[in-house]
């Protein structure tokens, strides 16, 4: 092939290291030529061993292709990525120290992604009484294979420990070797029946059946096999019959698998309010800018924001334009699921990770051919591939469940403002309790700020009533809940009226003690206490899965005296259940949703008025909306309140004034009771009378004071390691080279720098956790910085097996 003037992709490929990733170049062989885009995967040779790994086509140029590999194989017809995603994909490695490959990964539904195999197939013409007894089993059973073989298929087949037997063989040119690459969920299809090109020109006979067959194919045109025969009665020999004579002729027509929802009523659009009204009509003029907006829509719990969206979604939607709607949590996705399809039909497609891969996958493409016009999901939903994005709605805004803790540790909302800005579209970021530096950003006029004031129609904020728990527990009150909740959930009952009852902690009891070396029960792979788990009976670690049966002997000094401790959502349970044996209680938290559409039953069964109390963690939390709840009760405030971050008052704050805004919904007025140790501490009683305002003026002075964001980005440089002594080192040398960097080449960054010291959970999963965190602005100037240190650590065959990576906005120290 020649190379002088030759068509070059550049290639994110899979399996690189931070250190030396980049776009590869790759010549494109003259038959791909026409084919190849950028947004489309190809399979390509790659390092000295030319493996074959499969990677993403960036970009196209002409140029002397002299020296560079060839592409082996176009995988896809068709980009799968529109070119404003790949843009994405460079704003991602830049702002997340990933791989190229990492980020476009993360876009792609799970079912999409191929797998690169070895596979092995038998060399014709081989005479095999030369072969050992095993080679010519394999060469026997490789020969009546029609196709080749995967590598593990065969060792799987003939028990071979390793595949040095095979490598031999190929050795000896008894097999070939090559890398195919294999999709792990494939399209879904239908078989299909139409009328064939020769059918005009048949002069042969039917019989009856035959002949029903082909009526029904002449007034419909072409027709499932399946409703063929639930149409006209016959079988499918019927229908192979009149295929042989060439009267008609099988296809296969793609089919999407779509997420199972409870059939949605067709809706009527909500008639907003003049202040509703007026907010809507201020976001409208800004989208209609199309210039890349950001805009904070604030308004009390139960303002009607999501009316207003709604109808800024109906304004997007009729323009031809694609939305994405993002939630929080997989548990708010039903309700308004059911809402959008009942208001926009089957323009509605859901992303999260509750759904089948083949769902997921599905879902994707009617997207991306344009089928649905409204994405709908958790954090995943803001890569919906649309190629004209006119809206990205975040509901609940400020929650921390939009930041991914695994690679690549991308933020939607920072995802989300690249692709408004990128594509000019707008980003409505809406919530009840915004961030703390969305709502400075929109006090200095960086966001839109449009505010509801109100609650919509006649419902009323809720009385909130304060519980000081050192009281009930010095009258002997062990049960968690306080006399006066009880007495408010038993007025509930009388009255038919519903509960919500928060307790963020599942299990049974937190903890266990021995009471006589007071030693705690730990997980042997990590740094945390084990909680007690009645339904398995099991004390399990809610980090690593690790799990044990439950025993009264202490592990370390083998006393049979052991205490337990702590109230989880299992023990809550039940003690409601001892007390109001005649309620119908539901449980919701991570052991109760573990199926598939779990949380759709649970809150649908809520809502139809099935259950009278319902007990969960922070999922039962926020933007659900029943009308049937009058009381709301938070069990312990405390455990929101108080932990080692200096977020921790804003997200106390947020979730205590949120579950407490569940309640009064409807046309009755709500009451919520907080109990608490501490019921003078000025977080909670701010979120009692849901005064954000004020929060908020407290929270930025203390931010400023200490240079917390918005006043800079934090940095958390994380060190993972079996061996604690390589952890610290390792930590202990990134600081000295950070320190040598600052001193140096880049004395005009302004930074301040925190340890390095253990993670607030010092070992997980047998690893050691060291962190160093870095405050300072987050410009290019300091990704410079950290990229270059992270390189050269990723050089460093000292610190090879410690893991360094950087992590923008971390949720956890």
């Amino acid at each position: 092939m020649r190379t002088d003037n030759c068509l070059i992709a550049s290639v994110a490929v899979e399996g690189t290291v931070y250190h030396f990733d980049k776009a590869f170049d790759y010549a494109v062989p003259s038959e791909y030529s026409d084919a190849v885009k950028p947004g489309c995967r190809v399979k390509v040779p790659f390092a000295r061993g030319n493996n074959h790994r499969q990677g993403m086509v960036m970009s196209l140029h002409n140029g002397s292709g002299e020296g560079l590999k060839f592409i082996s194989e176009l995988l896809d017809n068709e980009p799968i990525l529109p070119s404003c995603m790949l843009s994405l994909a460079e704003f991602m490695k830049r702002n997340y120290y990933c791989t190229l490959y990492e980020a476009v990964k993360a876009m792609l539904p799970a079912g999409i992604n191929y797998n690169i195999v070895t596979v092995y197939e038998a060399v014709k013409g081989i005479d095999t009484e030369a072969l050992s007894e095993e080679e010519q089993k394999i060469y026997t059973f490789l020969q009546k294979k029609k196709s080749p073989v995967k590598r593990q298929e065969l060792m799987t087949a003939f028990g071979l420990s390793d595949f040095s037997p095979l490598e031999k063989m190929v050795q000896k040119n008894l097999l070939k070797k090559s890398d195919d690459a294999f999709r792990k969920i494939g399209d879904k299809s239908q078989k299909m029946l139409r009328l064939s090109p020769k059918s005009a020109d048949f002069a042969g006979t039917l019989t009856e059946k035959q002949q029903s067959v082909f009526d029904l194919l002449v007034s419909i045109g072409e027709v499932s096999v399946k409703e063929i025969c639930y149409y006209t009665g016959v079988t499918t020999a019927v229908v192979d019959a009149i295929v042989k004579k060439g009267i008609a002729e099988y296809f296969d027509c793609e089919v999407f698998r779509t997420p199972t929802t409870e059939k949605a009523e067709k809706l009527e659009f909500p008639k907003l309010s003049n202040e509703q009204d007026r907010a809507y009509r201020g976001i409208k003029s800004l989208y209609d800018e199309h210039k890349g907006a950001v805009a904070l829509l604030y308004g009390v719990t139960g303002s009607g924001k999501t009316a207003v969206f709604t109808e800024l979604i109906r304004n997007v939607v009729g323009e031809g334009k694609g939305v994405i709607l993002m939630v929080p949590e997989i548990a708010l996705t039903p309700q308004l699921v059911g809402k959008l399809k009942g208001l926009f039909g089957d323009d509605v497609a859901i992303f999260h990770s509750g759904l089948s891969l083949g769902e997921r996958l599905d879902e994707y493409k009617r997207v991306k051919m344009g089928l649905a016009k409204i994405a709908v999901g958790t954090r995943s939903a803001v890569f919906a591939p649309f190629e004209n994005l006119g809206l990205i709605v975040m509901d609940e805004e400020q929650e921390h469940t939009y930041k991914s803790e695994n690679k690549p540790r991308f933020h939607a909302r920072d995802v989300a403002k690249f692709r408004c800005a990128k594509e000019n579209a707008l980003l409505l970021l809406s919530s009840a309790t915004p961030d703390i530096e969305s709502y400075y950003f929109a006090g200095a006029g960086r966001y839109s700020l449009f505010s509801l004031s109100s609650r919509f129609g006649t419902a009323q904020l809720p009385d909130v009533i304060t519980a000081d728990m050192n009281v009930e527990i010095e009258s002997g009150n062990t049960t968690g809940f306080s006399s006066l909740l009880l007495t408010e959930i038993e007025e509930n009952l009388k009255n038919h009226e519903q509960t919500i009852l928060l307790l963020n902690r599942r299990g049974y009891n937190t903890f266990a003690v021995c009471k006589s070396c007071k030693e705690p029960i730990t997980c042997p792979n990590c740094s945390i206490s084990l909680t007690y788990h009645k339904e398995n009976s099991r004390l399990m670690c809610h980090y690593c899965g690790f799990s044990q049966p439950v025993s009264n002997e202490c592990p370390a000094c083998h006393e049979h005296s052991l205490r337990f401790s702590g109230s989880g959502t299992q023990r809550a349970e039940e003690t409601l259940a001892e007390l109001f044996p005649n309620a119908r209680i539901l449980r919701m938290d991570a052991d109760t949703v573990m199926t598939k559409n779990a949380h759709e039953k649970h809150l649908s069964a809520f809502s139809r008025g099935e259950y009278d109390i319902l007990i969960g963690t922070q999922m039962v939390a926020k933007g659900l909306d029943f009308p049937g709840v009058t009381l709301v009760g938070v069990m312990s405030a405390d455990q929101i309140l108080y932990s080692d971050d200096y977020r921790s008052f804003e997200r106390a704050f947020s979730m205590l004034t949120q579950v407490v805004g569940r309640s009064g919904r409807g046309d009755k007025k709500g009451r919520a009771v907080v109990q608490t140790l501490t019921p003078e501490n000025p977080v909670i009683e701010l979120a009692t009378k849901q005064d954000y305002e004020a929060f908020y003026k407290d929270e930025i002075e203390l931010r400023k004071l200490l240079a917390y964001p918005p006043f800079s980005d934090l940095l958390l440089v994380g060190f993972l390691s079996e061996e604690k002594s390589k952890a610290v080192a390792c930590a202990n040398e990134f600081l000295e080279c950070l320190k040598l960097k600052c001193t140096g080449e880049f004395t005009d960054l302004p930074i301040r720098v925190l340890g390095p010291s253990p993670a607030l959970v010092s070992k997980v999963n047998n690893k050691y956790r060291y962190k160093i965190i870095i405050k300072s602005r987050n410009n290019k100037r300091f990704r410079e910085l950290i990229s270059g240190l992270l390189t050269d650590f990723g050089k460093n065959k000292e610190y090879q097996n410690v893991t360094v990576y950087a992590d923008l906005k971390p949720l956890n120290f």
